[in-house]
């Protein structure tokens, strides 16, 4: 591991800054780079404080929130301070009548929908790894199967309060579906992997919790076949929250979500099964793995899978099935969203895993997509481009240098080095 060290006049800083700062222990590494301190935060006034000090003596910070995504992506060049931010853990605002919550960046998803179910309603955005916490589900722009109906956090979330690399904070949209003039602060932060700023809090609208919800799964033997039962629900009219596929070793399933009234779920579930045929069944349950990705996301290290995201147009789901052909890719995901996650196990060959890659990038980037590395063992990660091609990137280097002119936010953890 790499172990970063900092100067007295540093320490003292950074300790002045915040009201809890410790040395690193055995679980503060970040994919293998040990940072020099790991600062807690009480609050976004701390955050700054933390944040100023790193910059007055040119110290690189990688924030963190639950830690449970902290090893995606491409390990830091350097993190001098670890700002954890997992003591910003509340829900600042539930206003039922408004459909609205705002919670802080450390709080978890799961106690979030907790407090808003209360009120009878709920964040449609899934819990993809457990644990997670509001911030570092939008920096990971995580979400999951509801995303075909709703929409991922980017259609969600409506205010935003983050810290920039200089400790100035800045705020963006509030209670109210709106928008401001200048940069879309929440879609920037969004999936920027702690690189433009430190999430501090956020503000979403909430959906009710519907009367009912019934899944109904079909078996598939063919990628053709998954591709017209997706199609298939798609162009009718029975309305799905969701449309998952599980896929491995040349066979799966195809999964539809119906959420709604009572009686309408019971006509819609009837009218689903027609559509994906004989072998199609009924549940109340979830379809096995849920909402979670196809790999382990408690491992670490060696044991971590190769885990992919795939992105794609929603008639290329044949197309991307069919190039893990003798593989042993497991792939789970959104087919009525166009996003599919991968594994290969931990010990797959690295050029076994470049080979495959290099076919997924070649499916999904002309189909209006792309194909990235989101985690893997260290060997792999050395042996393929994580990111792949981005149109985008000069683009995105002004945004970094606007935001973080030193590069000391996570630096070299998001696409480009960036």
């Amino acid at each position: 591991m790499t172990t970063q060290t900092l100067d007295a006049t540093a320490r003292e800083a950074v300790t002045s800054a915040c009201a809890r700062v410790e040395e690193p222990g055995a679980g503060d590494h970040v994919d293998g780079v040990v940072p020099g301190l790991v600062a807690r935060p009480a609050d976004t006034d701390q955050v700054a404080e933390v944040l100023r000090a790193a910059t007055a003596h040119g110290l690189t910070v990688v924030p963190r929130g639950g830690g449970t995504k902290l090893s995606w992506g491409v390990a830091p060049r350097s993190a001098d301070v670890l700002l954890d931010v997992s003591a910003l853990d509340q829900v600042l605002d539930h206003a039922a009548g408004d459909l609205i919550v705002a919670a802080q960046a450390g709080c978890r998803l799961a106690d979030l929908q907790e407090r808003v179910a209360q009120g009878g309603q709920r964040l449609a955005i899934d819990e993809t790894v457990p644990g997670t916490t509001v911030g570092g589900m939008l920096a990971a722009n995580t979400s999951g199967p509801r995303r075909t109906a709703v929409g991922a956090a980017r259609d969600l979330l409506i205010g935003i309060t983050m810290v920039r690399a200089d400790g100035v904070v800045a705020k963006a949209g509030g209670r109210v579906v709106k928008n401001v003039a200048g940069y879309d602060l929440g879609k920037l932060l969004i999936g920027s992997a702690g690189t433009l700023g430190v999430i501090t809090d956020a503000t979403f609208r909430l959906h009710p919790v519907p009367a009912a919800s019934q899944w109904v799964t079909a078996p598939v033997s063919d990628p053709a076949a998954a591709l017209a039962m997706t199609q298939a629900v798609l162009h009718a009219q029975v309305v799905p929250a969701a449309v998952e596929v599980a896929w491995a070793e040349g066979s799966g399933s195809v999964s539809v979500l119906l959420e709604g009234r009572v009686a309408g779920v019971a006509g819609r579930a009837d009218a689903t099964r027609a559509i994906l045929g004989e072998g199609a069944t009924g549940s109340d349950d979830a379809p096995a793995g849920g909402a979670t990705y196809p790999w382990d996301t408690r491992a670490s290290g060696e044991d971590r899978s190769t885990a992919l995201k795939l992105t794609f147009e929603l008639s290329a789901l044949g197309e991307v099935l069919a190039a893990t052909a003798g593989t042993p890719a497991v792939l789970r995901g959104s087919a009525g969203s166009g996003v599919l996650y991968a594994a290969l196990p931990p010990t797959t060959d690295p050029a076994e895993v470049a080979t495959l890659l290099e076919r997924l990038r070649r499916v999904c980037t002309s189909r209006g997509g792309a194909a990235v590395v989101v985690d893997a063992p260290a060997a792999v990660k050395a042996a393929v481009d994580a990111w792949g091609p981005v149109p985008a990137l000069e683009l995105m280097r002004r945004v970094k240098d606007q935001f973080d002119p030193d590069h000391r936010l996570s630096p070299g953890r998001f696409v480009g080095g960036l």
